[in-house]
C-alpha cells in the first residue's frame, strides 16, 4: 500500500477510536440528582449525540472502504487527503456539539450551584410555559463569565449540522442569586417562545405601517422595528415576573454613561436608556402603578440626558414620544398563533398585578413556606416587587431565592421518582389483568 494511503487510512481509523472515548452523559455525569437536567432535556440531548456517534462511524468506514479499494484504482494521495479533510472537518464540527451540552452539564457537580441550575431549569421551564399554544421544548441552564445572558434555541441548527434538541440558556454568574437572575432568564425564555410564536414576523408588518404614516416619528418606528427581537423579549420578561425584569435589566446595562446612550441602527440591542424607559411603559401597560413612573424618573436621575449632543437627544426624545403607542401596541398585538387572544391576554395574570405581589409578600413574611408552593416565576415576581418596594434586603433576597431554588430542584427529583415507582408498581398488575 502507497505510503500516503497507509497513513489516511491509520488516521481515520484514530478517529474511531477518538469517537469510542466520546461516552454518554449519563456516564460521566457526577452531579447529585437535584442537580440533574430534566429527563425530557437529558434524553433529548443523548439521542441527538448518539446519531451524530453513528453518523460519524459511518462516515468513517465508508471513507476506509473506499480507500482501500483505491489502492487498486491508482487513485491520486491528494485526492484520498482532500476527503480525508473534509472528514475530519465534519468529525470535528459533530464533537463541538459534545461541548455545547457539555459545558451546560459540567456545572451540575458544582456544589451548591449545581443544585440552583437545577432549580433555574425550573423556572425557565415554568417562564416557557404556555399551554394550548406550543409544545416547549427542555430547557437547560448554565453560567459563564459577562455581564450579559444569551439562549442557543431549540430547533435551531448547531454546528456541524442537524437541530438543537433542547434550548441552552447561559446565565451571568455574577447574577447568582438575586431576584435580577429572573430579568436575565425569563428574557432569554422569551426569545425562544417568541420564535415558536412567530412574535417578531407578526409584529414587523405592524410596524411598518406605522413607518408608512411619515413625519418626525417615523425613525422611531424604523428603530422600534430593528430592536423588535429584543423589544419582545423584555416584554415576556415584564409579563412573567413584572419590575423584577426592569430592576434586572437596569443592573445589567448600568455600564459608562456613553454607552448607555449609545444608538446603533445595526445593533438589534436598543440603546440601553431607551430600553429601560420601554420596560417601565410596558410595565404600567400591564399592571399599572406609580411605581413605573417612579422607575423611569430614578433611570433619568442616574443617567440624565442633560449634556448630550442635541441631535441624538432630539432622537431619544422622538423615541420617548412613541414610548405610550408602541407598549400598546404590544400589549394590544393579535398574532395568529395565539388564536384571537391579545399578548397581554396570554401572558399576564391578576395574581402578577403589584397590589397582589405586595399582599403575597405580606403573607409570607409570616409564613415563608408557603412561598415553596407558588409558581417559581411567581415567586420571583413577588420577591423581585419586595426588593423593589425596599421591604427585603439584598441578603435576605438571595438568602431566600438559594433556599427556593434548592426546593424546586429537589421537588422536581423527587415527584420524578414518585411518578417512575408508581409506573412500575402498577406494570406488575396490568401484566396480569
Amino acid at each position: 500500500m502507497h505510503a500516503a494511503f497507509h497513513f489516511l487510512e491509520q488516521e481515520a481509523l484514530a478517529l474511531l477510536t477518538r469517537l469510542d472515548r466520546v461516552k454518554p452523559f449519563a456516564l460521566q455525569m457526577t452531579s447529585v440528582l437535584a442537580a440533574a437536567v430534566s429527563p425530557g432535556a437529558q434524553t433529548a440531548i443523548e439521542r441527538h449525540l448518539a446519531d451524530g456517534r453513528r453518523e460519524l462511524r459511518q462516515m468513517v468506514r465508508q471513507f476506509l472502504a473506499w480507500l482501500r479499494q483505491s489502492v487498486d484504482r491508482l487513485v491520486n494521495p491528494a485526492e484520498a487527503q482532500r476527503r480525508f479533510t473534509l472528514l475530519r472537518l465534519r468529525f470535528n464540527a459533530v464533537l463541538s456539539q459534545f461541548d455545547i451540552f457539555a459545558d451546560a452539564l459540567v456545572q451540575r457537580s458544582e456544589h451548591e450551584y449545581g443544585t440552583w441550575l437545577g432549580g433555574l431549569d425550573i423556572v425557565a421551564a415554568d417562564a416557557l410555559s404556555l399551554p394550548g399554544f406550543y409544545e416547549a421544548p427542555p430547557v437547560v441552564c448554565y453560567l459563564d463569565r459577562g455581564a450579559g445572558a444569551a439562549i442557543r434555541r431549540a430547533r435551531t441548527r448547531l454546528p456541524g449540522g442537524g437541530q438543537n434538541p433542547v434550548a441552552v440558556i447561559r446565565i451571568p454568574r455574577e447574577r447568582m442569586v438575586g431576584s435580577g437572575i429572573a430579568s436575565s432568564l425569563v428574557h432569554e425564555v422569551g426569545h425562544q417562545a417568541a420564535a415558536l410564536l412567530d412574535l417578531v414576523n407578526s409584529l414587523r408588518p405592524v410596524l411598518r405601517a406605522m413607518q408608512m404614516k411619515g413625519g418626525t416619528e417615523e425613525v422611531a418606528w424604523r428603530l422600534w422595528e430593528r430592536w423588535l427581537s429584543e423589544v419582545v423579549a423584555d416584554f415576556w420578561a415584564v409579563a412573567k415576573v413584572g419590575i423584577a425584569a426592569t430592576t434586572g435589566l437596569i443592573a445589567v446595562v448600568s455600564v459608562p454613561r456613553a454607552f448607555v446612550f449609545r444608538i446603533n441602527a445595526g445593533d438589534p440591542h436598543p440603546s440601553p436608556w431607551i430600553r429601560v424607559r420601554l420596560g417601565s411603559a410596558v410595565g404600567a401597560a400591564l399592571y399599572p402603578d406609580p411605581q413605573w413612573d417612579r422607575l423611569s424618573a430614578l433611570w433619568e436621575a442616574l443617567y440624565p440626558r442633560a449634556g448630550l449632543d442635541p441631535s441624538l437627544q432630539e432622537l431619544l426624545g422622538t423615541l420617548e414620544q412613541t414610548l405610550p403607542a408602541f407598549a400598546g401596541l404590544l400589549v394590544n398585538h393579535r398574532p395568529r398563533s395565539l388564536g384571537g387572544r391579545s399578548l397581554a391576554e396570554a401572558l399576564t395574570a391578576e395574581e402578577r398585578a403589584p397590589d397582589r405581589l405586595r399582599a403575597v409578600w405580606e403573607l409570607w413574611r409570616r409564613d415563608i413556606s408557603a412561598a415553596r408552593s407558588a409558581l417559581p416565576t411567581l415567586a420571583f415576581a413577588v420577591i423581585g416587587q419586595a426588593r423593589a418596594d425596599d421591604a427585603i434586603h439584598p441578603q435576605a433576597e438571595s438568602q431566600l431565592l438559594g433556599q427556593l431554588l434548592t426546593f424546586w430542584a429537589l421537588r422536581g427529583t423527587l415527584d420524578l421518582h414518585e411518578l417512575c415507582a408508581a409506573a412500575a408498581q402498577a406494570t406488575p398488575h396490568s401484566l396480569h389483568s
